[in-house]
Formats: structure tokens, sequence, C-alpha cells
């Protein structure tokens, strides 16, 4: 009976969608700890569903680089960045992410700045509403900022490369510094208004500084670690990346 078979197919690509959702949030919030291993029918069962979801659902967040799968042990979740890790991963985005600003302020046919302001806007009116942890609004509201930055620079291998990082995901398990958003989202703000009058020494200064920020925000999570310089504080890195 097709109408049947179209009811079952929606009920279960919703059951995958919302058993992903409470997985990563868990991930993300630390309930489910580093390094834990993952039992598919304890999350079945605290979830109300199948093993079938949950199966789905860590393969991929196995592509988000939040699970491994090990044989003979199984899923497990996978260990926090340590800060030779989480100072590679910002190093990367420094060279990137600035050229990136900068080059969407440079075209102004694809200049994205009202799809910024509509994502700030929306991250705005979501932070009123959310009480406690607001991190998986945070995590959702950075990745489609940086996103469309990096989308309108029109350079699909940046892209991928960007994407395979998969930087907001795990720079969001760590210490919690900017909980509420609200650095983060006026460094975003500095960006978009850069972009928005298309001044790209401007973009790409705004977004340097930002990673910068962002990167000393996310090592106090290893306050008290000997590797705690900065990274590079003189201006925008000096290479830049060619289309």
């Amino acid at each position: 009976m097709p109408p049947r078979q179209s009811s079952d197919a929606s009920k279960g690509k919703a059951a995958v969608s919302d058993v992903y959702g409470a997985m990563r949030a868990s991930i993300l919030k630390g309930d489910i700890e580093p390094g834990a291993r993952i039992n598919i029918d304890a999350v079945s069962r605290s979830l109300g569903v199948s093993q079938t979801p949950v199966r789905e659902v860590l393969q991929r967040l196995e592509g988000d680089n939040l699970v491994v799968y090990s044989p003979g042990r199984g899923y497990s979740t996978t260990p926090l960045l340590d800060l030779p890790a989480l100072r590679s991963l910002f190093e990367f985005r420094l060279l990137v992410e600035p050229w990136a600003a900068r080059s969407a302020a440079v075209d102004r046919l694809a200049n994205p700045a009202a799809a910024l302001e509509k994502e700030l806007s929306a991250i705005r009116n979501s932070l009123k509403t959310t009480s406690g942890d607001a991190r998986q609004d945070l995590v959702a509201h950075d990745t489609r900022f940086h996103d469309t930055i990096l989308l309108a620079a029109g350079n699909p291998v940046v892209q991928h490369a960007f994407a395979q990082t998969h930087c907001h995901l795990h720079t969001f398990r760590l210490y919690p510094a900017d909980i509420d958003g609200a650095i983060t989202i006026a460094e975003h703000a500095t960006v978009r208004e850069a972009i928005a009058a298309c001044q790209p020494d401007r973009a790409e200064e705004a977004m340097a500084e930002h990673i910068r920020n962002s990167f000393a925000r996310f090592a106090q999570a290893f306050e008290g670690k000997a590797d705690l310089a900065p990274l590079e504080s003189d201006g925008p890195p000096k290479r830049h990346i060619v289309t």
C-alpha cells in the first residue's frame, strides 16, 4: 500500500533526525563522555526507538568525527581536542577564513551581507527563548555563518577542506567560555559590517581577529598548560589562498 509505505518512510526519517539531534547534543554537552563506549541497545531503549535508526545515526556521527568504530569494541565517542590539535585547527582557520572574508567583500554581486544579517537576527531571537545550555544553537549558528562566507568566496576545494575539519562541533565540546554567545555574535556582526561595506582589508582583519579571539576563548580549557601562546597577533595571515 503506497500511502502506508510513504508514511512509514516519513516516520523513519523523523526517527533518524530525532535520534541524531539527541545523540549529538549529548556528545556536545558531555553527557556521553569522550572515549565512552556506546551501547546501541541501551541508547535505543532510552530514546524509545529501534536499533535501526541508532545504527544509522552512529554512521552519521562517525562522518562528523564525533564517534569512531573499532572492531570488537563497537562505537565510542572520539576524545576531545588536545591543545596542539586545537592550535593546528585554528592555524588552518587563520589561513582560510580571513581570505574568505576578503573575497566575499570584494565581489559586490555575490556579497553575502544580507544572508549573514538574517543569520545574526535568527540566532539573537533564538537565544532570547533558549534556557540553559545554548551550545546546540551556537554550533548551528557558527557553522551557518562561516559556511555562508566560504560559499561566497567561490572556491569549492577550500569549502570541502574546511567542512572536513568539523571544527565547530569539536571546539564547542571544550570549555564553553562564551556560553551565551554574546562575544561571538558581536564579532560576527563586525565581520558582516565589513563585508556589507565591501571593504576587503577590514573584512579580512575582522575575521582574523575573530579567529584569534576564538582560539583564546577555547584554549581556556587548557589553563595551566605550557603552550598557551596566542595565535599570531600582528594582523591577518601573510599568505593568501589563490582561487
